[in-house]
């Protein structure tokens, strides 16, 4: 597992649907090493942050892996890294093989992922694709977020150990399809809700299920 690149932006407007809004999502690869700190990696930003950042959702990351599809999928030659917005573009961390809760050694930072990314309508702004939300929440392959349990200075090409994988043993693609795309989400949200690690907000949608199933 390996680290490929960091990737931070500030907010900036740029135009939409003939308004102007502020985004974080136009993240652009920086060179040498950078502190990732409890609530942001150092030079990056977020506009709306009642919908990112925070504690639970310190640093977004996305499988270089899944690139190749979405080149096919949308006739392109090439993404740069960052293309989905992620702060973290990895090797080896597919949202099929990290679990939520599993702790890590990223570089010099110890960190946890917290929750499967949902993606907002600015996504669909940075692929200039408006309909591409739909097909990328039905591939259900959309990257997580991270907690930090220690902070440390991370950078392109390094390594990352898994140090603990979470007991629920709950994959970011089967939580995610639990939440979206499953019709029978009883036995999952149970399950789910003992994942510790598991942030509020989604620890909030499973309990509503589990609350008003019969």
């Amino acid at each position: 597992m390996r680290l490929l690149s960091v990737n931070v932006s500030l907010p900036k407007t740029v135009p939409h649907k003939e308004k102007f809004i502020m985004t974080g999502i136009f993240k652009e690869p920086v060179e040498g090493r950078v502190m990732l700190r409890s609530l942001n990696l150092e030079g990056d930003g977020q506009a709306d942050l009642k919908g990112h950042g925070g504690v639970h959702k310190a640093a977004y990351v996305f499988s270089h892996e899944y690139y190749a599809h979405w080149k096919q999928e949308l006739a392109r030659e090439e993404f740069p890294y960052g293309q989905f917005g992620e702060n973290f573009t990895v090797e080896g961390m597919t949202d099929e093989n990290i679990y939520v809760g599993d702790v890590f050694r990223l570089g010099e930072a110890l960190v946890e992922v917290s929750q499967p990314r949902v993606p907002c309508f600015k996504l669909a702004l940075r692929m200039e694709e408006p309909r591409f939300l739909k097909p990328f929440m039905a591939r259900a392959r959309v990257g997580y977020y991270l907690r930090v349990l220690e902070e440390g200075e991370v950078g392109a090409g390094d390594s990352v150990e898994r140090v603990q994988t979470d007991p629920g043993r709950m994959t970011v693609r089967e939580m995610f399809n639990l939440l979206y795309n499953d019709k029978d989400q009883l036995a999952g949200a149970q399950r789910a809700l003992r994942i510790d690690a598991l942030s509020p907000g989604w620890r909030g949608s499973f309990e509503k299920i589990v609350a008003g199933s019969p």
